[in-house]
């Protein structure tokens, strides 16, 4: 990935070398505002921007909504941008405003989410990771820490994606999985979490889809219980995660690389739109386990919305 990244790096020095590209490139993401997860992607975006000379616009809903997120998509087909870039939760949902934008000729590369349906809907490849993949790796290595009864803290249900995560760790962990549903108020994730370790002794693992909304409240509301042997992992990064992996409070946190995701779909439609250049495969972000050995290096990065 690293080689990856900088052959992308010296193309695009490249291409600023010579004359300015007149390119535009919309990116429509169904992160909420308030999601720090979101805020590292667009850091990606708008590094990959700079770093082409092209204009990016950044779209995305205030709150986890399928029909204004299609709204957009075709509020972006209508300015015939020279690429587009979509996450996908839902393809049933987003689909048809997606097929739009490729039969009116728009280049379109996926993010995130919707690897398993990009490639049906037109899109020329997909960045990220599979997401019921990353969840079986995540409950394989929770057993073999000694889990023995889990929850999977859900803060959108019905989100595909997330939905997969947890449908993964099922099938990886092997033992008993409930799916906590709950929103991305880190207040109320704590108190559900904490209400389900009090109410059940042998709970011992906790599987969280997000860092700073689900992950950290849930290692809070285990310390609250003093039920501190308690196995918390979390999908994606935030500073007081990899703390808490770092002290010991927390097992492990799964990076997609979400800076990634950001950048090299912009990356790769602006090399398009120039020299008709593309990847001919999909390019996978993750997923990669931080564990304690390597979480005290990262936490800088984090900070910065870099990891």
């Amino acid at each position: 990935m690293k080689k990856l990244l900088a052959s992308v790096a010296i193309a695009a020095v490249v291409a600023m070398a010579g004359p300015a590209l007149a390119t535009d490139i919309i990116v429509v993401a169904h992160g909420q505002a308030n999601d720090p997860f979101w805020s590292v992607v667009k850091n990606g975006v708008e590094k990959a921007a700079k770093d082409t000379g092209v204009k990016v616009q950044f779209r995305s809903p205030e709150t986890f909504d399928m029909v204004q997120m299609g709204q957009m998509i075709d509020a972006a087909v209508n300015q015939d941008p020279d690429g587009l870039v979509v996450s996908i939760p839902d393809g049933d949902a987003l689909g048809p405003a997606i097929k739009r934008a490729v039969a009116a000729g728009i280049p379109v590369i996926s993010m995130n989410s919707g690897s398993d349906v990009a490639h049906k809907l037109g899109a020329l490849l997909h960045v990220g990771q599979s997401e019921f993949d990353a969840g079986k790796i995540a409950g394989q290595k929770l057993a073999e820490l000694g889990g023995k009864k889990a929850i999977c803290v859900n803060q959108e249900v019905g989100n595909v994606s997330l939905d997969l995560r947890c449908a993964g760790f099922k099938e990886g962990f092997g033992k008993a999985v409930k799916v906590l549903p709950t929103t991305n108020d880190p207040a109320e994730v704590e108190a559900k979490v904490r209400a389900a370790l009090e109410s059940d002794p042998d709970l011992n693992v906790i599987l969280a889809l997000n860092a700073s909304l689900v992950g950290e409240p849930s290692v809070k509301a285990a310390q609250a219980v003093g039920r501190n042997t308690v196995l918390i992992s979390t999908f994606d990064l935030s500073a007081g995660f990899l703390k808490f992996i770092a002290d010991g409070k927390a097992a492990f946190a799964i990076d997609q690389q979400q800076f990634l995701q950001g950048y090299l779909p912009v990356a790769f439609l602006a090399l398009n739109a120039q020299y008709g250049l593309v990847p001919g495969g999909d390019v996978p972000s993750g997923p990669n386990l931080v564990t304690k050995e390597a979480a005290a290096k990262v936490i800088d990065l984090s900070a910065k919305g870099i990891r």
